[in-house]
């Protein structure tokens, strides 16, 4: 099923990079190549810009209740072909074929509710101050969106990014990740048989600073949504910026997950297990701080170990995570690791390279826990996007809430206790974009925004229908009438 190259789609057809251009995509489970895949630069970008501004006009005057059921088309085959997706998913990440499957269907789920969108893209109608004078608003599109994703989760990020762009009725050019090109080759494909016109979806393959940065820059393009790291997103604002492109920024996150003293700790450490290490915790949401009051502490720590100790490491769908997505994010944790260490970090577990014959090639890292760390350490305020966390001992609430909220970042948090008290003031208090109680930091559902505060985004929120505001313009019309022509 997985073809032997992936090419760009740009105008509604496959197309090679314009140098004829191409890198190999690896198997994150042995280091194999997957497949060769276009390395897209400025020209191929170009290409695709002409290519959506050309059927932007097309697009957006078609009705959105229509945009909406061609979207549904697509939604559809998603639905019907998630065997296929989930293989090329679990193929190009290491993940599970059951957590692939699952993905699939969170990103069905996304595209529902966006091409149902259409039936409901408002404006409002209000008052004037004036007689004779009706006031009102309507939403339009902006033109070709630029996307950006992260290949943490391929289809869920692609359905988050396109739907609403498309819904809009704006036209899009996808750079999509390296690391899982063929994800997005596979939609591209869906969207063609569904009979989306083309020039309206175009997909780019290749690297961020060769096909991503000529994007940012690409002055026929209204608005960019990225998803990714703080350090690239802060580089895409500066550049975006400059031409007053609307920018959406989804970035990282360094998430406190709080055990308090009344809480239910068989609850609480399911959730953090869950948090730190599914999806080997590549998950902006991931739980990379667990701040534990003093009174369980300890307890809390001995369980942690004894379950930590029992996690299988595998692509399997009897496997608790699988592999990081290459060898280069796989080494910037083990540095990481043993620069905390030699900083007086107490590993407590994993921390290494996992080389068994089950795992030989492959990019496993063991699941990792550390406590002792200061909180202004850099691996205290730096996210590592892997299945690594850190026990911090806390006092009482007051500290915790402190401590959670001492940080560059601001994206998810929650908290696990049987106090309706202090959840409420921690769900107020918690400097993050998401408050979760009695449950993990990850979990974010389409209908509702997601984004968070600081260095986890530039404020933004997608998806939910805030989403439609980074996707639309409002237009205020006035109508005014003279009664004496009644």
């Amino acid at each position: 099923m997985l073809p032997e190259f992936i090419p760009n789609w740009i105008d509604g057809r496959e197309q090679e990079a314009a140098d004829g251009g191409r890198f190999n995509k690896l198997r994150p489970t042995n280091g194999t190549i997957l497949y060769s895949v276009a390395r897209s630069r400025a020209a191929d970008i170009h290409t695709a810009v002409a290519a959506a501004r050309r059927a932007q006009p097309a697009w957006a005057a078609t009705p959105a209740v229509q945009r909406g059921l061609l979207l549904h088309r697509l939604v559809v085959q998603l639905e019907q072909r998630r065997d296929e997706i989930a293989q090329i998913v679990a193929a190009e990440t290491g993940k599970s074929l059951k957590e692939a499957l699952a993905e699939v269907g969170g990103a069905a789920q996304c595209g529902l509710f966006y091409a149902s969108e259409g039936q409901r893209l408002y404006g409002r109608t209000t008052t004037s101050g004036t007689p004779n004078k009706y006031a009102m608003t309507v939403r339009q599109p902006i033109g070709v969106a630029g996307l950006i994703i992260a290949a943490n989760t391929p289809i869920a990020n692609v359905a988050w990014k396109i739907f609403p762009a498309l819904i809009c009725g704006n036209t899009v050019v996808l750079k999509n990740a390296e690391d899982t090109p063929g994800t997005a080759w596979f939609v591209g494909q869906l969207a063609r048989d569904c009979g989306l016109p083309s020039g309206v979806l175009n997909i780019v393959q290749g690297y961020g600073e060769e096909a991503g940065a000529p994007l940012v820059a690409h002055p026929d393009v209204g608005v960019i949504s990225f998803t990714g790291s703080t350090e690239v997103g802060r580089q895409i604002h500066r550049v975006a910026g400059e031409r007053f492109c609307r920018v959406s920024l989804e970035l990282g996150g360094k998430n406190a997950l709080v055990v308090c003293d009344d809480a239910d700790l068989e609850r609480a450490a399911r959730w953090v297990l869950l948090s730190a290490f599914s999806n080997a915790g590549q998950r902006c949401a991931s739980a990379s701080r667990v701040i534990v009051f003093d009174a369980v502490y300890d307890h809390f720590r001995t369980m942690l170990l004894e379950r930590i100790a029992r996690l299988k490491v595998g692509p399997g769908d009897d496997d608790d995570f699988g592999p990081v997505i290459n060898e280069r994010q796989l080494q910037k944790m083990l540095t990481a690791i043993e620069a905390a260490c030699a900083e007086g970090a107490r590993l407590l577990y994993g921390g290494h390279r996992l080389d068994g014959p089950e795992h030989r090639g492959g990019f496993y890292l063991a699941p990792t826990l550390l406590e002792g760390v200061d909180p202004a350490a850099e691996i205290s305020r730096c996210e590592l996007f892997g299945p690594i966390t850190i026990l911090y001992r806390v006092p009482d609430f007051a500290a915790a809430l402190a401590l959670a909220n001492d940080s560059p970042y601001g994206l998810t948090a929650a908290i696990h206790t049987r106090s309706l008290h202090r959840a409420v003031h921690f769900c107020e208090q918690v400097q993050a974009g998401v408050a979760v109680v009695n449950a993990g930091t990850y979990g974010s559902e389409p209908h509702m925004p997601f984004g968070g505060l600081r260095q986890s985004g530039n404020g933004t929120r997608e998806p939910g229908t805030e989403a439609l505001d980074v996707y639309s313009e409002l237009k205020d019309i006035y109508i005014n009438i003279d009664p004496t022509q009644l």
